[in-house]
């Protein structure tokens, strides 16, 4: 299993593999009841890591954006004088 240390160093798109082999384990006709509770707290753990990362990616992005707003509106302040 995995602990919150390995989640860090893994990336969004591995995260989505993993969720992918999740869901495919879930939908089998073989599913082993033992580790269903296991595998589901792990989706939902992976599910969390994923949010996450696209919060942080937005955060980031709007960052990029409002930097490059700020330098056009100081080219544009700029032009005008």
């Amino acid at each position: 299993m995995n602990t919150p240390s390995d989640d860090e160093a893994i990336g969004y798109a591995a995260a989505l593999d993993e969720l992918d082999i999740i869901l495919r384990e879930l939908e089998g006709s073989d599913v082993d009841v033992d580790r269903l509770a296991d595998r589901v707290a792990r989706a939902a753990d992976l599910i969390a890591l994923c949010r996450d990362r696209i919060g942080n990616a937005r955060l980031r992005i709007d960052e990029v954006i409002a930097d490059l707003d700020a330098g056009t509106q100081s080219s544009d302040a700029a032009d005008l004088e």
